[in-house]
């Protein structure tokens, strides 16, 4: 599997963004699909998710200015974030998580190589 995402750059506070993340090659079963974000100097974490439920889930922290959908029949999601913030500055990651059923259950964990958003003030 290849994540490619795209639709980061710098942009001004108060405005907002859209990321995709396209999928490709071989799916097994979804466990996890959506994002992470790493600031400069901390972790990577996540910030919004489709679990195998397709229902969306956000990280505590943001919340409120971040949409998560997706379009199944392109094998893509995006991350609308309303309102940029400066802490919103990081390397946005997208993340699939799959489990083989034919490999014994395998889980497969795929990351994106990352798209930056830098907010300035």
């Amino acid at each position: 599997v290849q994540l490619q995402a795209s639709g980061g750059g710098t942009v001004q506070a108060g405005t907002s963004i859209r990321l995709s993340c396209v999928a490709s090659g071989n799916f097994f079963t979804m466990e996890f699909m959506g994002w992470f974000r790493q600031a400069p100097g901390d972790k990577r974490r996540m910030v919004a998710g489709f679990t195998s439920t397709g229902v969306p889930n956000y990280a505590e922290r943001p919340k409120g200015r971040f949409t998560l959908s997706g379009d199944s029949a392109k094998n893509t999601i995006y991350l609308q974030i309303d309102d940029l913030k400066p802490e919103d500055t990081a390397v946005y990651y997208c993340n699939l998580r799959q489990r083989d059923d034919d490999s014994g259950g395998r889980i497969d964990n795929f990351w994106g190589q990352g798209t930056e958003v830098t907010v300035s003030s």
